[in-house]
């Protein structure tokens, strides 16, 4: 396997490993119980919500499968989730595919590329265009 084929798996791995820890996260810290070591800092900041704000919770109910708490929480949960799940999906499948061929494919890494991108745009878009509003 040469080195680029290495590095890409070893990229693959560590996006795994935040996912998971993200999955991790959302199932131990529970929204009943309000828990979550880590506050949203621009509510902190500002003292606005942001269109990130209760996305913590709405992943813990997705995680525990009430939708419809989980879209209470934040609208736009459900979307980055799926994102995340569709990313550890890709991460795991291409390493795989990888460690079977030895090697990566320019084709592979393009469709791997592009899906990722359009995903994000996807799962981000709200993200993406409140955060410049606010600068400027």
């Amino acid at each position: 396997m040469n080195p680029a084929s290495r590095s890409y798996l070893i990229i693959n791995f560590i996006f795994s490993g935040i996912v998971v820890a993200i999955l991790i996260y959302s199932a131990v810290f529970s929204p009943e119980t309000n828990n979550y070591p880590v506050q949203c800092v621009h509510e902190i900041i500002t003292g606005q919500p942001c269109p990130s704000c209760g996305i913590s919770h709405s992943f813990s109910y997705i995680i525990r499968g009430d939708l419809v708490r989980a879209m209470e929480w934040n609208r736009y949960g459900l979307r980055v989730f799926i994102f995340f799940i569709l990313q550890l999906v890709m991460r795991l499948s291409v390493s795989s595919i990888i460690i079977k061929r030895g090697d990566h494919t320019p084709s592979l890494l393009r469709f791997d590329i592009s899906l990722s991108v359009i995903a994000f745009l996807l799962a981000f878009s709200r993200f993406i265009w409140y955060y410049p509003s606010i600068l400027f």
